[in-house]
């Protein structure tokens, strides 16, 4: 086995147990933090990932609607509205978990130096919470005026083409980056 056929091995088996982790790990902490079953008050309490994030993309929604003069309301930890109008709910599946999880994988698969990871990895992370933020605003204000989502498609669908088309042009400019650095020094 050559040199590059095996760091490719190592780079699929990292890729994949830390794809695995991340996305299987998140779905462990929700579980252990939902009332009922296995429940855990220390996990629900000070690792409760999806209700930080659920908070924060609420938040961003929030803020973008009010730079279109809308008033939006939390009527409850899952769900925010226009008063008097239609309004969204943020569950499990709207996340995005799956595309974090994912560019985590990619980013600490790769051999750049842990430096650049944690600037790419925060950075690709920041990125996809924004757009997740656009693609909830736009669903929302959606409900209220009436649009349809281009062929029939729903917004999760959208969202992972969005998505995954913003982390597959990270990863040329991450690799890009590397190169030149390794090419420079």
């Amino acid at each position: 086995m050559t040199l590059s056929n095996r760091a490719f091995i190592q780079f699929l088996a990292t890729f994949i147990l830390v794809f695995l982790f991340c996305y299987f790990g998140a779905l462990v902490i929700t579980g252990l933090a939902a009332p009922g079953g296995l429940y855990s008050s220390f996990v629900n309490k000070y690792l409760n990932v999806a209700d930080w994030l659920r908070d924060s993309l609420m938040f961003g929604t929030q803020k973008i609607v009010s730079l279109f003069s809308i008033e939006t309301k939390r009527v409850s930890d899952y769900e925010l509205r226009i008063p008097f109008a239609n309004g969204i709910k943020i569950v499990y599946s709207c996340l995005g978990f799956g595309v974090m999880s994912f560019w985590t994988a990619y980013i600490i698969a790769t051999n750049a130096l842990t430096s650049k990871k944690v600037t790419w990895l925060f950075v690709g992370l920041l990125l996809l919470w924004v757009i997740n933020v656009l693609r909830i605003s736009m669903v929302l204000l959606a409900g209220n005026k009436g649009w349809k989502f281009p062929f029939g498609w729903d917004h999760h669908t959208w969202f992972n083409i969005v998505a995954y088309l913003f982390i597959f042009t990270m990863m040329y400019f991450f690799e890009r980056n590397i190169k030149m650095k390794l090419n420079a020094g």
